[in-house]
């Protein structure tokens, strides 16, 4: 297998090399690697890029200009583009600009070497990346932000934080009661993640603006054992993932989409 071949693990080895993947998950992507050669050659990439960044990266703060400039060009590029739209190579690249924003020379060059590791995405994977936040969200201390069952706290919450104004529900009535929310950032840019429960399992509902105006009804989805439903409505792109069963989770969708 090729690196432009098809695997739909790929997308994890980043958090599994950063350490944001359980002892479980880690260890069942270590026995997969052994038989994909996908895999296996993007985990090699990831370790050679890492350790020449120790011997030979050199770091240098990035000048003020720099900054102003890079920043208004991401500005007025998210004005127009939403999260999982078709990018080139330069533009996931740009994405990448603000967490490392602080230094230029070998943290860029590491930026380069991650971005030709993976190829871009079709506007349809990023179901992979809606998965990988909720692996991320159930590690220890990375699910919630604020905590809280009322949506009149967890809707305030995020002023500031995002640039729209999520919609907040409360089902506890209907069997899903809200845990809370948090700050997430998906496909370069910042999104607004709400946590519901329904007996043990989580459901993690991640909200930004569409990219285009007109709504879309539910779609369902299945990846990696976790089902997913995404639609658009309200000017809202709304993707819901947990490992909840596709009946219930439908059901999930429904009330959320009926109550006010």
């Amino acid at each position: 297998m090729s690196m432009h071949d098809d695997c739909d693990k790929v997308l994890l080895l980043q958090a599994e090399f950063d350490g944001e993947l359980d002892a479980a998950q880690s260890i069942a992507l270590t026995r997969h690697r052994e038989s994909c050669a996908c895999c296996r050659d993007a985990w090699r990439r990831l370790q050679e890029t890492r350790q020449a960044l120790r011997e030979q990266g050199s770091y240098h703060k990035a000048s003020s200009a720099l900054t102003r400039r890079l920043n208004q060009a991401l500005a007025e590029r998210d004005r127009f583009e939403g999260p999982g739209a078709g990018r080139s190579p330069w533009q996931v690249l740009a994405g990448w600009w603000r967490p490392a924003m602080g230094f230029a020379g070998g943290a860029a060059a590491a930026a380069i070497a991650l971005l030709l590791l993976f190829r871009p995405l079709p506007a349809t994977d990023i179901a992979d990346l809606v998965v990988a936040s909720h692996l991320r969200s159930l590690q220890p201390g990375h699910l919630l932000d604020v905590a809280s069952n009322d949506q009149h706290n967890v809707k305030p919450w995020f002023d500031g934080k995002v640039d729209f104004a999520p919609p907040v529900k409360n089902l506890a009535d209907q069997g899903f009661p809200l845990v809370g929310g948090r700050l997430d950032y998906l496909s370069d840019r910042n999104v607004a993640a709400l946590v519901y429960r329904s007996g043990a399992h989580l459901i993690n509902v991640l909200i930004w603006p569409a990219p285009t105006p007109q709504a879309e009804p539910p779609r369902q989805l299945e990846r990696g054992g976790f089902n997913i439903l995404r639609w658009q409505e309200g000017g809202m792109a709304i993707w819901v993932v947990s490992d909840l069963n596709a009946a219930e989770l439908q059901k999930f969708v429904t009330i959320w989409r009926s109550h006010d």
